[in-house]
């Protein structure tokens, strides 16, 4: 009864981490590591929110938003999102 229960309890877990193969998860070889796609895609996010951030304060609009913080990480996942649709696909 026991084995089971263990079976029973780590079969969602297995069919969960069974997505993090190497075919299945896209990853680029840098620097003698593999880093996944979407590291890649949140730093360029991260980048491109504080590139608009300098932008927006240089144009005078930084001072207009409300709720600064939600607007620029937005635009971070944004930006991330755009990345990781045009260039990878997912």
């Amino acid at each position: 009864m026991e084995l089971r229960r263990i079976i029973g309890l780590s079969a969602p877990v297995a069919f969960g981490v069974s997505g993090c193969s190497a075919p299945l998860s896209p990853s680029l070889p840098l620097f003698g590591a593999y880093f996944p796609f979407w590291l890649i895609c949140l730093t360029a996010g991260v980048i491109g929110a504080v590139v608009l951030r300098a932008l927006f304060i240089r144009l005078g609009l930084d001072d207009l938003l409300p709720w600064r913080l939600l607007v620029y990480v937005c635009l971070a996942a944004a930006i991330g999102f755009a990345l990781a649709l045009t260039l990878y696909g997912r």
